[in-house]
């Protein structure tokens, strides 16, 4: 392993705050990761990390160092990268986070095909519905599928516009009865889609008219694909992506209620640190996002 890669491999430990973690993003085996800190600790005659049985951090002259090597590591890295993109080709990591129901749905088989054409491009991925609209440079790109952003601080792109709908299976419709109108919401089992898992409100609209539905009071998540699965359980009315429920739709599973009143579309938007220049890679891949829009069912 030469000194760069050493370095590296210092910043990942710090990062992570264990050889484990580091070992998971750098594609290494833990024991690799010890060894190599262990060697990185008696070329430099100091101790860079102080261990536990939970967990691994920075001591004093560890934390100084990293402070003072981490922009230069990050610069070379850029350096390498913006050579090899002026050379014709796209390289290089992107950390990309998005939510957990459109990532394991979607990004599988976008990341797959889109290395069949940047082969050299390579990618940690994170899922989480915790939303944030502007990120630091824990990662390169954020996907979220929100209201329209009005965040300032960050670079942040929108592709298209996400339809959604409500929906409940037919054996919670053949209890519950069939809603006309959304004043007769509150008289049934409305789940809530929510961060904090606690109460939202559902915003109705047709054509001039609009009604305001308060769900969660029996029952809420912080996640799409947990609440599909409940109603398909008949447990309640979701108001739900469409493309999150368009399976359930076509086999039967879930029927859709009210189809003539329309919550807000969401945006689905792509968010990015603060660059002076977007990287060749992720240009690349935001474009490849925006134009299987349609494949992926949006």
């Amino acid at each position: 392993m030469g000194e760069i890669e050493d370095l590296r491999l210092f910043l990942a430990v710090a990062r992570e705050g264990s050889f484990v973690g580091a070992a998971r993003a750098l594609g290494m085996t833990p024991p690799s990761v010890t060894r190599g800190i262990a060697a990185l600790e008696d070329r430099l005659r100091v101790q860079l990390f102080v261990r536990t049985t939970r967990r691994v951090s920075l001591t004093s002259a560890g934390a100084a160092y990293a402070a003072r090597i981490g922009p230069v590591v990050q610069d070379l890295q850029a350096a390498t990268e913006e050579l090899r993109e002026q050379h014709g080709e796209t390289a290089g990591m992107i950390r990309l986070t998005a939510p957990l129901a459109f990532g394991a749905r979607l990004l599988p088989d976008l990341i797959a095909q889109f290395r069949v054409l940047y082969p050299a491009v390579s990618f940690s991925v994170a899922l989480s519905d915790r939303f944030v609209d502007s990120i630091d440079d824990s990662f390169d790109l954020a996907i979220r599928i929100s209201r329209p952003s009005r965040e300032v601080l960050s670079i942040w792109r929108k592709i298209c516009r996400v339809e959604r709908a409500m929906a409940a299976s037919p054996a919670y419709i053949a209890a519950a009865g069939l809603p006309n109108h959304p004043q007769d919401l509150a008289t049934h089992s409305c789940i809530a889609h929510d961060s904090e898992a606690i109460a939202e409100t559902w915003e109705l609209t047709a054509g001039e008219k609009t009604h305001r539905v308060r769900a969660g009071s029996t029952m809420a998540g912080n996640n799409a694909a947990l609440l599909a699965g409940l109603a398909r359980n008949g447990q309640g009315i979701v108001l739900l992506p469409r493309f999150m429920l368009m399976d359930d739709l076509a086999s039967g599973r879930l029927v859709q209620v009210l189809p003539g009143w329309s919550p807000p579309d969401l945006w689905l938007t792509l968010y990015y640190p603060p660059y002076d220049r977007l990287p060749a890679r992720l240009t690349q891949f935001s474009d490849f996002v925006a134009s299987n829009v349609e494949l992926m069912g949006m």
